[in-house]
């Protein structure tokens, strides 16, 4: 089966095996961008996983104004639309969080980390193509958690009876990925994403890695994040 095709299979069960599940307060409102904006996203596979990769960068989870916006990881909406040229309507995700309203490409708020990851990988690439040559970048989890202050609430906060379930369907599309794209390395993107792909690769021969975040909650990304990175990855034998 082609990749990309295979992917796309991939991530329709993802969606199947997340839609039953049920989070308790203070988490109030669930989007899953692999549904309302499945159109872009299937047309960042369509364009940029169609081979196989060296490398997998590995984020958590969407930002709300990242991959809750255009349907992919870290996806700043100026990099994803003008840079990456990915393409496709976006739908409003039901229930609609009144403080995080979802604009798709008409978003104006900017994803900091996101504009610090791609803008990164466009400063050595000017051709996202020679990028996805060898390299993927996804995320770990497709869910966005929000409070009813708005407030973001990360997969790793929940409590272990929905984390339990959410994590074993998230660790079986990584293995999907993984598998399909084959890669040598899955670095994750800060901590817990190089922890859920120790986890869930455990006994496979993809060595796992981690990059600092970029987030600007992550008080160390605020002090020079690129030049972080290739610290991090000069210890693995990689570049950016």
């Amino acid at each position: 089966m082609d990749l990309r095709a295979a992917l796309r299979d991939a991530t329709d069960r993802l969606c199947s095996e997340l839609a039953p599940l049920a989070f308790s307060t203070p988490v109030t409102h669930i989007y899953n961008p692999l549904l309302y904006a499945r159109e872009p996203h299937f047309d960042y596979l369509q364009r940029y996983a169609g081979t196989g990769k060296h490398v997998i960068y590995l984020g958590m989870n969407p930002g709300p104004f990242g991959m809750a916006q255009t349907g992919v990881p870290f996806g700043e909406v100026s990099l994803v639309r003008d840079w990456l040229k990915v393409r496709g309507r976006v739908r409003k995700p039901k229930p609609e969080h009144a403080k995080r309203l979802i604009d798709g490409f008409d978003c104006k708020r900017s994803e900091v980390s996101g504009a610090r990851l791609w803008g990164a990988i466009k400063a050595r690439y000017p051709e996202p193509r020679a990028f996805f040559d060898h390299a993927f970048v996804a995320n770990y989890c497709p869910l966005v958690f929000m409070e009813e202050s708005g407030r973001n609430r990360t997969p790793d906060k929940l409590p272990p009876k929905e984390r339990e379930p959410l994590f074993a369907a998230c660790d079986r599309y990584l293995c999907t990925l993984v598998d399909s794209l084959a890669p040598a390395f899955v670095i994750g993107v800060g901590k817990f994403a190089e922890d859920r792909a120790r986890s869930a690769l455990s006994g496979r021969p993809q060595q796992v890695g981690t990059i600092p975040h970029p987030s600007p909650a992550n008080p160390a990304a605020n002090r020079g994040w690129s030049t972080q990175v290739d610290i991090a990855l000069r210890k693995l034998g990689l570049s950016l």
